[in-house]
């Protein structure tokens, strides 16, 4: 439940990240899901030269960004209920603090990431087989 009672809504916020070389041009793809499980966003992303670990973080980010501008179908941040999928074990454990962004520019990119979740009503992260990235996203 939200603030007042409300309930929350729930949204699922699927996405990834790679490089061709590491680092390479990187690249990512998010997908926004609404409570049944049905599309209600998404975007395929370039970044220019960075590593693969830097792609899934700004994918995340850029899908954050994306629900956080207010997009039809989407409700105020405040009263979301958003699962975070993906398979990128290091930022999802970053995230959830399991464990430490030691490097300057990972830690930079956990820190961007934090604030805009920080504004999410609930938000929990799941790890998924990376067959089920590919499934949904394409790559």
């Amino acid at each position: 439940m939200g603030s007042q009672g409300e309930r929350l809504i729930k949204r699922t916020l699927v996405f990834d990240g790679g490089s061709r070389g590491n680092p390479g041009p990187a690249y990512g793809s998010f997908l926004v899901l609404d409570e049944r499980g049905r599309r209600i966003g998404g975007r395929r992303l370039n970044f220019g030269r960075g590593t693969n670990n830097e792609a899934e973080y700004r994918t995340l980010i850029a899908g954050l960004r994306w629900l956080l501008d207010g997009p039809r179908g989407v409700p105020s941040p405040q009263r979301v209920d958003l699962e975070i999928r993906g398979d990128s074990r290091l930022v999802l454990s970053q995230l959830s603090g399991a464990w430490k962004a030691k490097n300057k520019r990972m830690r930079a990119l956990r820190d961007e990431a934090r604030q805009l979740l920080a504004r999410f009503g609930h938000v929990r992260y799941v790890q998924q087989p990376r067959s089920e990235s590919v499934r949904l996203l394409g790559h």
